[in-house]
């Protein structure tokens, strides 16, 4: 169990770097990715208004209903374009990415990929 705690606690503080660095605004949102071992997750937030402008998760019935998994790459990059056409509607045209304490690589990378690609800029 000390390992685990180990583990989470290294992730906390990457976390804590990487936002001490990253801050959304009202012209420049935030992109926030939260994984899990099944699912991805990616929000684009106002930290000055501390709302959540939009987002998306592998969980969405358009991503489930495809037969894609937030577990994969190819789930990943599905919910990248997903979140980006979102923000596109909403007006959104540049967030700063926060890749959340995980490393770029794998499904974070799939996720801004697949945003990049559907026309978001970061």
């Amino acid at each position: 169990m000390d390992k685990l705690k180990a583990k989470k606690a290294k992730l906390e503080r990457r976390q804590r770097r990487v936002r001490g660095k990253v801050s959304g605004t009202p012209t420049r949102p935030r992109m926030r990715v939260t994984r899990s071992n099944a699912n991805i997750y990616a929000q684009i937030i106002d930290d000055v208004a501390a709302t959540t402008l939009v987002s998306a998760s592998s969980l969405d019935a358009s991503i489930k209903g495809a037969g894609k998994s937030g577990g994969n790459i190819d789930g990943a990059a599905e919910v990248g374009k997903l979140v980006a056409e979102r923000a596109l509607a909403a007006g959104i045209t540049e967030v700063v990415f926060d890749r959340g304490g995980n490393l770029y690589h794998g499904r974070v990378k799939a996720l801004a990929d697949g945003a990049r690609e559907a026309g978001l800029k970061f």
